[in-house]
């Protein structure tokens, strides 16, 4: 291949028919130049590839077009030809999966986006770790998921394996933390690291039903200020399901020993996991046993653990590498391109396969496991859209209808390309013993061919709705630089309204406010029937288009159901039960506003504007920073209790004199003013700048004095506190606009910014 392929832009040379003399290499070249479609980006789309995807110098500044980022990915994983075709395909590959990604039809995940054709060159989205009983294995996996989450990666564990709180440790002869401890130190851990440095790492934590710590798990999240970078599942089996069903006990079993340590009611489990999913959407639950049906390598291995969103089940030491079709593009004449359909499935099989051949694994482990199994996920963007050009309600038995016929083809047709790619490239080592270890199948390349992720950015950029998920809204603001607000309807209500002549600025705003348009009575009913945003679907739809999803794909679905705020304990309830009975592999449900923070007002009717303090509580927890100041080493701890932050003390390193004094009635003040409601920031504008004779400085940021460095502690926390609590609110802490709950993650479509993906 050419060290150099122009890029769509730089190409005004190369439009002209080849000379007799060209080789055919040349012709072919040029010929696949014209075939080239145009790149075609979204408003929204431009900010977020900017944002988040292309490559940026040492001012952060951009250094690459998106059409030389889509090319950039080209060519790095159209060498993947290589091992098995040799040099000669590369080229015309790589044209191909140019095509494949700029025409908007398929995108990669995301670190492929961000990392291939770059040094760090760190491909895949999903990771399992394994958490032995042991404190050599539980900081190994800390280690590896430091390594995974720096290279783009997010990292999902099973803490069953643990020994519950105060078991017995024989090598010291004490007594076991449990599985919640140590997940705190998982949390902490995942805090400092940023992931090749545009995101965040995210992790799902899992704990088996029958562990004696499941009760302490199901509440380990109800702060929302606690576990943040942990999305928390609770594993269920048949047999609890089973105990549920008949309303009895079932054994908790203590992993050291595999002996019951006692029994306890199903339904009081049950119960505690239903109502903490209806308080804060906290844990999720995935059906172990119905993971474990569809392992396609028993022989190798029991799944125990997903990746961060819960779609991804994947063995100890497995990677998995994801794309998603856009949908949205698959129509044709208003029926289903599946022509148009089958032909990008192919090539995004092939793709996918080459990306396992030019990965660069962070673990040798890893590397090992997955290129033994050989995983993909083929998954979906755009449904929503897809079934507006198709003229079919989200909520309705046609829609279920084409969940299924879309999925059973994309589903068969992958299975097709993989046993091609298994007869010309080999079958995938650890193919015999596994599921497809029969007369019938002789040639799959992959253990698995089908996954339905979340794709928030992704989506973005291919300018569709998120997944397989409704409309998250018809209207909306979006917030741009400059506190500036931009008006966006969704292009194709936008080109109906114009159609039916009901179109006008100021019903767009008004249905911006309120993001349905089920009650507005001007737009004609057909039209208010199939522009169904999520809260106008009730769970009920919600989760049989999942199961529909489901029937025909490998691993699991990706998705959340949403609920109104008025949403009762038994609705919930309800949820789980339903997507149980329907063959899902687990559940994410969000009850809107559940996770808004209750601002505390005191004495709001107080005959005079002064507030009496609430009482200091019994128990907080908090953390202790240490800064440099003029005067020593000063120590900052900050505590929290249920309402928020309530408390600082700060201390020099040694006691006595002036200063000792004047820091602590600093602290004093401060905590006084917390536990009165002032907020935080307000504390750190009125201490932040002042100035003493003895200023320092400290990792490029000058302390000026021990009250500056008491505001630059409480600075740091309340924006990492801001940012969290802003995303759970509903408003996305880049920007400002309003945040999508989609698969378990938190996805805001004006900027990009995503919890976990």
């Amino acid at each position: 291949m050419a060290d150099r392929i122009p890029s769509p832009a730089k190409q005004a040379s190369h439009e002209q028919e080849p000379s007799d003399s060209s080789s055919s290499a040349e012709k072919r070249r040029m010929t696949l130049v014209k075939k080239e479609p145009p790149l075609v980006l979204s408003p929204n789309a431009l900010v977020v590839l900017k944002k988040r995807y292309l490559k940026k110098n040492e001012k952060n500044e951009p250094v690459e077009t998106p059409e030389e980022l889509f090319w950039r990915v080209a060519k790095a994983i159209a060498k993947g030809d290589g091992t098995y075709e040799g040099t000669d395909r590369i080229e015309e590959t790589a044209f191909n999966f140019y095509r494949l990604m700029a025409s908007l039809d398929f995108i990669p995940n995301s670190p492929t986006l961000m990392n291939a054709g770059r040094r760090l060159g760190q491909l895949s989205a999903c990771f399992v770790l394994p958490v032995e009983d042991s404190i050599d294995s539980i900081f190994e996996a800390i280690k590896h998921a430091a390594m995974i989450h720096k290279s783009g990666g997010g990292t999902g564990f099973s803490f069953s394996r643990l020994r519950p709180e105060n078991d017995k440790v024989l090598s010291t002869q004490g007594i076991a933390s449990g599985p919640v401890s140590f997940m705190s130190v998982f949390d902490s851990a995942t805090e400092t690291v940023k992931q090749g440095g545009t995101r965040r790492g995210a992790n799902m934590g899992i704990l088996r039903v029958d562990h004696p710590d499941i009760e302490r798990f199901i509440t380990c999240k109800t702060d929302n200020d606690r576990m943040t970078n942990f999305n928390i599942s609770v594993a269920i089996t048949d047999a609890f399901m089973e105990a549920f069903e008949k309303d009895t006990d079932y054994d908790l079993i203590n992993p050291r020993t595999q002996q019951s340590v006692g029994k306890i009611s199903a339904r009081r489990i049950f119960d505690q996991i239903v109502k903490s999913a209806w308080k804060n959407g906290e844990p999720g639950i995935i059906f172990l046993d119905a993971m474990n049906r569809g392992n396609p390598t028993p022989q190798v291995g029991m799944i125990e653990s997903t990746n961060p969103c819960g779609e991804q089940p994947l063995l100890p030491y497995e990677s998995c590498n994801l794309g998603s079709i856009n949908l949205s593009h698959m129509v044709k004449d208003g029926k289903i391109d599946y022509a148009h359909l089958k032909d990008v499935i192919w090539d995004a099989v092939h793709f996918l396969d080459n990306v396992i051949e030019v990965n660069k694994y962070p673990l040798p482990k890893i590397q090992e496991l997955t290129k033994s199994n050989r995983k993909i996920g083929l998954g979906v963007m755009g449904f929503a859209d897809m079934l507006i050009a198709l003229g079919i309600p989200y909520n309705s038995e046609e829609a279920v209808a084409t969940a299924e016929e879309v999925m059973s083809f994309i589903q068969k047709e992958s299975k097709a390309a993989s046993a091609q790619m298994g007869e010309t490239r080999g079958n995938f080592p650890n193919y015999k013993g596994s599921i497809y270890d029969r007369a019938d199948t002789p040639h799959m390349r992959h253990a698995t061919t089908t996954t339905i992720a979340p794709t928030g950015t992704i989506s973005i950029i291919g300018n569709c709705s998120s997944g397989i998920e409704p409309l998250f809204a018809i209207s909306y603001v979006r917030k741009v630089l400059g506190g500036e607000e931009l008006l966006e309807v969704h292009p194709l209500f936008q080109k109906v309204a114009h159609e039916r002549g009901f179109y006008s600025d100021e019903l767009m705003k008004r249905i911006a406010e309120r993001g349905s348009i089920k009650d507005f009575m001007e737009i004609p009913s057909d039209v208010r029937r199939s522009f169904v945003v999520s809260h106008d679907v009730s769970p009920e739809w919600h989760i049989r288009i999942q199961a529909a999803f489901q029937k025909h794909t490998d691993n699991a679905v990706s998705k959340t159901i949403n609920f109104p705020f008025e949403a009762t304990v038994e609705d919930v309830a309800s949820a789980y039960l339903k997507a149980f009975q329907l063959g899902c592999k687990g559940l994410t449900i969000y009850r809107d506003g559940s996770r808004d923070v209750q601002v505390l007002n005191i004495q709001r009717k107080a005959k005079y504007p002064q507030v009496e303090p609430r009482p200091r509580p019994d128990k907080t927890t908090g953390f202790t920073e240490r800064i440099d100041t003029g005067c020593g080493k000063l120590y900052v701890t900050i505590n929290q209790d249920e309402y928020g932050y309530c408390e600082v003390f700060a201390q020099m390193g040694k006691a006595g004199g002036c200063a000792y004094s004047q820091i602590e009635a600093t602290s004093r003040l401060i905590s006084l003013a917390l536990r009165s409601g002032v907020k935080m920031d307000a504390i750190v504008r009125q201490l932040m700048g002042i100035r003493c004779p003895s200023p320092v400085w400290k990792n490029g940021e000058q302390v000026v004095s021990c009250s500056d460095a008491i505001a630059k502690v409480l600075n740091h926390r309340a924006e990492t506190h801001v940012a969290s609590v802003a995303a759970e609110m509903g408003a996305c802490p880049d920007c400002g606009s309003a945040v999508e709950h989609e698969g378990g993650c938190i996805v805001c479509r004006s900027c990009g910014f995503s919890r976990c993906s």
